[in-house]
Parts: C-alpha cells; structure tokens; sequence
C-alpha cells in the first residue's frame, strides 16, 4: 500500500499544478478501515481553468508512462473525472472536485436544501451535500488557499436545517409504499424493486440526518445506518428480509419505524 510519505508527495505535486487548489484522503484510508487491497482515494479540488498537460505529467510522474487523466465533466457531472493510477504497486484513484461546486452545496446544506442527482455507478444519485460530507470525513493532504481547510473544519457540526430536511424527506417513503402496491397487480417486480431500492436510501438518509452524522455513498449506507445510536433494532436484518420477499408492508413498516426512531433522535 502507498505510504503516507508517498501520499503527502503526490498531494504537495498535485497543488503544483495550476488550478488545483487541495488534495484530501478520503475513503476507508481517511476513515482507518482500509486494508492492504484497498484502493486510496485522493480527492483533487480544482478551480477553472485546470492545467490538463501539467496534471497528466503529475500522473505520468506517480503512475507510469501509462499513466492518464480525464478531462473536467467526462466521467459524468457529479463525479466528474480523475484518474486511476497505479503507484507503487497499489491502486490510487485521483478523483476530482470542482471548488465552486463544493461551495455551493455547502451552502445549500446550510439552508436544508438537497437532491440526489442522476451519475452513473450510483443508483440512488449522488446527494450533493456528500461533497461537504467527504470533506469533513476526509483528511486534508495540502491546501494552496486554506478554503477546503476552512469548509473542512466548519462541516464538522452537522447543519440543523439538513438534519431537518433529510427527516422530513421521509414523506417520500410513504409515497413510494404506495406506488409499489400498485404495481403489484401488473406484477411488475424491477418497479417494485425500485421503489424499495429507493425507499431504503430515503430512510437512511433520514437516519443520518437524525444523527447528524454524514453519509456520503449508498455503498454501506444500510450497514451505517443500522449501526446508528438509536436505530430501530433489526434494521439491516429487516431491510434484508423486505428485499428476499418484496415484502411491500415489511416496507412501511420500516418507513412507520424509521420516522419514530428519527423523532426520538432527534429530541
């Protein structure tokens, strides 16, 4: 695995290049769960205009001549682009983000305004605050201008108007119970199973919120969710069981249960 000496180099070089302005550890190697197969997330803060030639020769430098990077908005809008790189032996995935765009959505965050947003490998969508949530999770390597540092320490407290919103979004949940029993009769099972795809993400996301506590992928996010002080008991037990069955009441009485263990979190 790449040492922490080696990661602290290619984060000093990568604020080398003009346009980047931070570099941040994020995934299990900044939360300390990571193992030796585990691949290393390196976030890469940049504003426009990104000197392409000058971070392609950054990865050429860490990554071999084979080396490459994409250009801003190829690998889609939310996860826009990066690179992945193989240093020292070890997968080291470069992963870019816009500076203005975090900005906003911890601004936004800060208002209890949020969506899930349409990016490929993400079936729920990337919920925007996630980008004010990897940089309180994450660790920061190097920062030119202090600004992710700033927004870094200020995520640190959970935003209230978030925590209320992300709760009250469980008006979704009861929506798509209902949505779901109506396609029973057409037995159209990949609906079903999409309303309780969704329904799931919903309800721990509201989970999180009660607990003010950031979560920032779906990948883990019911395991998360259930290991929360306060969640109802079973839930990762219960949303396994609704899922075998397309079991559509166990659904809304999971909604039913997650909006009560919400309201006594929350108080």
């Amino acid at each position: 695995m790449v040492t922490d000496a080696r990661l602290h180099e290619m984060a000093a070089r990568l604020t080398s290049v003009p346009g980047v302005e931070a570099v941040l550890l994020g995934g299990s190697r900044a939360r300390g769960t990571h193992t030796p197969e585990s691949d290393t997330d390196l976030g890469v803060y940049y504003r426009h205009p990104l000197d392409m030639a000058a971070l392609a020769d950054a990865a050429r430098e860490f990554g071999g001549p084979e080396a490459q990077v994409t250009r801003p908005g190829e690998w889609g809008p939310w996860v826009d682009g990066g690179g992945w790189l193989t240093v020292d032996g070890s997968a080291v995935d470069w992963i870019y983000r816009d500076v203005a765009r975090v900005g906003q959505a911890w601004t936004d965050a800060q208002a209890g305004r949020y969506e899930f947003h349409a990016q490929g490998g993400h079936p729920l969508g990337v919920p925007d605050f996630a980008y004010a949530g990897e940089v309180a999770l994450g660790k920061i390597l190097s920062d030119r201008t202090g600004t992710v540092t700033a927004l870094h320490d200020e995520a640190q407290i959970y935003p209230e108007p978030l925590r209320a919103a992300l709760v009250d979004g469980l008006w979704e949940g009861d929506f798509l119970v209902r949505l779901a029993r109506k396609a029973v009769s057409r037995k159209d099972t990949a609906y079903i199973a999409g309303c309780l795809f969704r329904l799931t993400g919903v309800c721990a996301h509201a989970l999180h919120g009660a607990a003010r506590s950031w979560l920032i992928n779906e990948k883990g996010a019911v395991a998360s969710a259930a290991a929360l002080p306060g969640a109802p008991v079973g839930w990762q037990a219960r949303v396994d069981a609704m899922f075998a069955g397309g079991d559509i009441d166990a659904a809304a009485d999971l909604v039913l249960d997650t909006a009560d263990a919400c309201t006594m979190m929350g108080r």
